[in-house]
């Protein structure tokens, strides 16, 4: 199981667990009094406040029709009564015979907000009546702390087919980056050592560098070559202490881009056409001629020599000899 997934479900793990002893006591006493509209949202709005978060309540059939009123905190909207829910996009889904269960996310018809339905099976001894719905409001939903924490492990992605269907009919042109990449892998550790850039990504073959800096995470910085080898460019990165919490060293970015700089040159038919690397996460993605990527941690990468790499270049060449 991916983190994300594991994530979603923690997620929804955790609302359940709020919930769940709540809404599973408001369908016992629903469950005497499911033909009488009126006493039904009376129970309702009796219940909505001790569901924490809760924006809405409302019972339907069997058949996807609202019994009830559209019950908020403080208020009832009997015109929702007999309205039509088959077409919801939680009935996609099984629903629950016993018990609770919990929608996938989808924007809500009232609100236009993203919400997340609990649905609670509704029963008569053993005779299933219908479903309690209680709504809630996304940015509720995702405010309990949890966050996405991924694995810092080798992912490889192959590329476009059309692409590696004709790889042997290309070569590596010389860029005017690879005629100066000594210059400009030597820039790029300077703004990273010491000026606050802490996500690069590389295109070797056209010729350009973007750069993420510290103070402004959500703008990104492109240059071509002339300006990366442009040795005024400092002034335009005013210096900024490198950060405690990166997991990549000073020196280990040194070590990365000599690698780049190897792999960029190790074959004239497949060939590094850009890569990244973040100090932040630790993590760098590479993308060859045959349109591969691979990401991995920076310290996997180093402790792999270029033979390595020839090996598994070879490897991609004879898949498409």
């Amino acid at each position: 199981m991916t983190a994300l997934r594991q994530l979603i479900l923690n997620k929804k793990d955790a609302l359940a667990g709020v919930v769940g002893e709540p809404l599973s006591h408001l369908a016992d006493r629903c469950a005497p009094v499911w033909d009488d509209p009126d006493h039904l949202d009376r129970v309702l709005l009796e219940s909505i406040d001790k569901i924490p978060n809760c924006e809405f309540l409302y019972a339907w059939d069997l058949d996807g029709l609202e019994i009830s009123s559209l019950v908020r905190p403080g208020g009832a909207d009997s015109a929702w009564r007999g309205r039509d829910l088959s077409k919801r996009p939680y009935l996609k889904n099984n629903l629950p015979f016993k018990g609770i269960m919990l929608s996938s996310v989808y924007h809500s018809q009232f609100t236009a907000k993203e919400c997340v339905t609990a649905l609670q099976a509704v029963r008569d001894e053993e005779t299933l009546r219908g479903f309690i719905a209680a709504d809630f409001s996304l940015d509720k939903v995702v405010s309990n702390g949890l966050q996405l924490d991924e694995a810092q492990r080798w992912q490889q992605f192959k590329g476009d087919p059309a692409v590696r269907g004709t790889l042997f009919m290309q070569e590596r042109i010389q860029s005017r980056l690879d005629e100066h990449i000594d210059s400009v892998h030597e820039t790029i550790h300077a703004l990273m050592a010491d000026h606050g850039v802490f996500h690069c990504k590389v295109h070797y073959s056209s010729g350009r560098c973007s750069f993420w800096l510290m103070e402004d995470p959500y703008s990104y910085r492109i240059h071509g070559v002339e300006e990366i080898i442009d040795p005024d460019i400092a002034l335009a990165y005013p210096l900024y202490a490198y950060p405690d919490r990166a997991k990549v060293t000073p020196g280990q970015i040194r070590e990365v881009l000599d690698e780049f700089k190897a792999l960029r040159f190790a074959d004239e038919t497949i060939y590094l056409r850009s890569a990244s690397i973040n100090i932040m996460n630790g993590m760098l993605g590479l993308t060859f001629s045959c349109d591969g990527s691979h990401y991995m941690p920076v310290e996997e990468f180093i402790d792999k020599n270029l033979g390595f790499w020839i090996g598994e270049l070879a490897t991609d060449r004879q898949s498409h000899g």
